[in-house]
């Protein structure tokens, strides 16, 4: 199995297994495009609760972390469950901040 395919699947399971806890999320998953994402629509007496939770995309190989609002480390957990910690990128992180992060860990 490429390795593509094989973050598909990690990525697919990791948003599946969150919205086990969460009876309100709601999976997106665009595999044509290799875009994944976790949902909120519902209504808490006269507050409407809608947005993303997390959006996780592949680009070049790589998981971005797009988008969380969330309490978990979505960077641990997906290492965790075999992505190499190389391959993730954090995407809502600003360009030079990303560089400074890859200079550190290098």
């Amino acid at each position: 199995m490429d390795r593509v395919t094989e973050y598909r699947q990690i990525v697919c399971q990791f948003l599946e297994n969150f919205a086990k806890i969460d009876d309100n999320a709601q999976l997106i998953f665009d595999r044509d495009r290799d875009r994944y994402l976790i949902m909120h629509n519902e209504w808490r007496n006269d507050y409407r609760i809608y947005g993303c939770a997390i959006q996780l995309d592949i680009i070049e190989e790589q998981i971005w972390i797009q988008h969380n609002s969330t309490e978990i480390y979505v960077d641990r957990e997906l290492i965790q469950l075999g992505i190499d910690p190389k391959d993730i990128v954090l995407g809502f992180r600003s360009p030079s901040i990303r560089q400074c992060l890859a200079e550190l860990s290098a």
